[in-house]
């Protein structure tokens, strides 16, 4: 199976991009095969409702480096969107990633029930970092992204949460946090 990381963070050695690595380590112990990207290091755009995507072409029409990440994502089994909160939020370099996911979308996705161009049955990891140590606290995150991606087609979809991880260096320190990463590698390539 083939994997598509993408690193949301800002800090290449961060808490979000710890516990994914975890779970990558482990899907590469199972065979899978990985491709990562550092959001923070590439250079591109949020989604320009230039709608080109929906009128005369079936893919993003800007040539940036998102391109490469986007076209990446046709081959993969698994998607790996791992982020740390920012103000209630993904950060800033994961939802531009997420807006530009709108090219997958038919011209006529609001109505038609076969929404996505991507091959159905994809599945989503979801890895959210967040320094509050309310569970409380922006709950909504997963299941607000999580609606979007069922309409591309991603049947199975996994929540990696980890909460009151503020500092660099905490997510390694939480046993529990890396074995959920570990085992949701498991219950996906076993």
């Amino acid at each position: 199976m083939n994997i598509l990381c993408l690193l949301g963070s800002p800090r290449p050695d961060g808490n979000s991009a710890a516990i994914a690595r975890r779970f990558l380590k482990t899907a590469e112990k199972l065979g899978a095969k990985a491709r990562v990207f550092e959001l923070n290091n590439l250079n591109y755009t949020g989604c320009q409702a230039c709608w080109a995507c929906k009128t005369n072409l079936d893919r993003c029409i800007l040539e940036d480096d998102l391109k490469e990440v986007l076209e990446s994502l046709w081959d993969a089994d698994v998607l790996v969107l791992a982020t740390p909160v920012y103000f209630g939020d993904v950060s800033a370099q994961m939802k531009a990633f997420i807006d530009r996911t709108f090219c997958y979308f038919v011209p006529d996705y609001a109505k038609n029930p076969n929404r996505s161009r991507l091959a159905p049955g994809k599945k989503l990891v979801f890895i959210i970092a967040q320094g509050h140590p309310d569970e409380t606290r922006f709950a909504g995150i997963f299941s607000r992204y999580e609606y979007f991606f069922k309409w591309h087609g991603f049947e199975d979809t996994y929540l990696i949460r980890a909460c009151g991880i503020y500092h660099p260096g905490d997510a390694k320190k939480r046993k529990d946090i890396m074995k959920l990463a570990e085992d949701t590698a498991n219950k996906i390539f076993s």
